[in-house]
């Protein structure tokens, strides 16, 4: 009865103290949460209850298993394979806790200062920040678990022996790789491009999504996903519509007659942009930039705060300006001249005559009968 009653004891014992502790433990960070809604930490904080419970449970297993005398003949095992869930837990909880203090202090930035540039900065710095912990932290508990191996203890003298000419050849063979996190720490803290960014890359535009230290991905405006190297940033030009304020000019070209009313064009331009939203009302205005010998080129500036509402007050200044020309001045859109050509003095095409006040004018042969 003692021989199993022990092992009951023990793990049972074991489990129902992690939940009892786990359970606690989330009921103050509960509290904690509504008495000080304020900061989200002790909210962040909750999402490692899972974590927090494993550690709790492999350490007392840990600590508790020769006492249970439960399978004996593989003792060495069973307390192999609770060491390393206790290291891999007890990893998973730290990058839990790093990441409820990191997004805190994000959100505690993000309400104090109001300037998007400055919080899309921070924004990528503390994601860049996250994926360094959590690779450093995966790291050492990797090297923790293989070192709990008789077997790699031993070959640990080898190994840092060897550490230079590896170290050499990894270099080496992982050169771009390298690069490219260099590069992703260059663009986190040298605040070329930030999460968020409207950018323009290969000739795609689209927004900054997500900054890695290896790769970044741009969602373009119809939902594509471009995803390319961060090392691209740093040795090619590309444009960056947020750098600075988001204040934006765009262009809208026509091409129309010689004989259209650009002056009415100016007040319809000024009508259009007081009923369109997207109009910051800094900027409008309207010249003839080019001719050609059947049309000239009109072009229109106007502002808006930022990428999207430029676009939209481009769209809707070029559809309402065509709609009224097409409406009111019809004469103003281009057109093909198929008059006929007008002669220099004394010159005549085949088959004209000249008329008395000079003008050339076609001669009608009569029509040929066959034969």
């Amino acid at each position: 009865m003692e021989n199993l009653l022990r092992p009951v004891i023990v793990v049972g014992g074991s489990v129902v103290l992690t939940v009892l502790v786990g359970w606690a433990t989330d009921r103050l960070l509960s509290k904690a949460d509504l008495r000080h809604p304020e900061t989200p930490l002790w909210g962040l904080l909750r999402r490692g209850r899972i974590p927090y419970q494993l550690v709790l449970c492999a350490a007392l297993l840990r600590g508790s298993y020769d006492a249970a005398q439960l399978l004996e003949d593989h003792r060495t095992g069973i307390g192999q394979f609770l060491t390393l869930v206790l290291i891999g837990s007890a990893a998973w909880l730290v990058i839990r806790i790093a990441a409820a203090i990191v997004e805190t202090s994000y959100s505690r930035y993000a309400r104090v200062h109001r300037d998007p540039a400055r919080v899309r900065r921070v924004r990528t710095q503390v994601s860049l920040i996250m994926r360094v912990v959590a690779a450093v932290v995966g790291v050492v508990a990797a090297a923790s678990m293989l070192l709990t191996f008789p077997a790699m203890r031993a070959a640990g003298a080898s190994l840092l022996a060897s550490a230079g000419i590896l170290g050499i050849v990894a270099g080496v063979a992982a050169q771009s790789t390298l690069s490219n996190m260099f590069a992703g720490f260059q663009i986190a803290f040298g605040d070329m491009v930030r999460i968020g960014d409207t950018v323009v890359v290969d000739g795609e535009w689209g927004t900054v999504e997500e900054i890695t230290l290896t790769f970044l991905t741009v969602r373009t405006w119809d939902e594509r996903r471009i995803t390319m190297p961060v090392s691209y940033f740093t040795s090619k030009p590309f444009e960056n519509w947020s750098r600075g304020t988001p204040q934006m000019t765009g262009i809208v070209y026509w091409h129309v007659d010689h004989a259209a009313p650009v002056e009415a064009m100016r007040e319809k331009l000024r009508d259009i942009l007081r009923e369109c939203p997207a109009w910051d009302g800094r900027a409008c205005g309207l010249d003839v930039t080019d001719t050609t010998p059947n049309t000239m080129q009109v072009r229109a500036l106007v502002t808006a705060k930022d990428a999207d509402d430029i676009w939209t007050v481009r769209v809707r200044v070029r559809e309402e300006m065509i709609r009224w020309l097409s409406k009111e001045h019809p004469y103003a859109l281009p057109r093909v001249n198929t008059a006929d050509a007008a002669l220099p003095p004394g010159r005549r095409l085949p088959g004209q005559s000249h008329s008395p006040d000079g003008a050339a004018r076609r001669v009608h042969e009569p029509p040929r009968t066959a034969r």
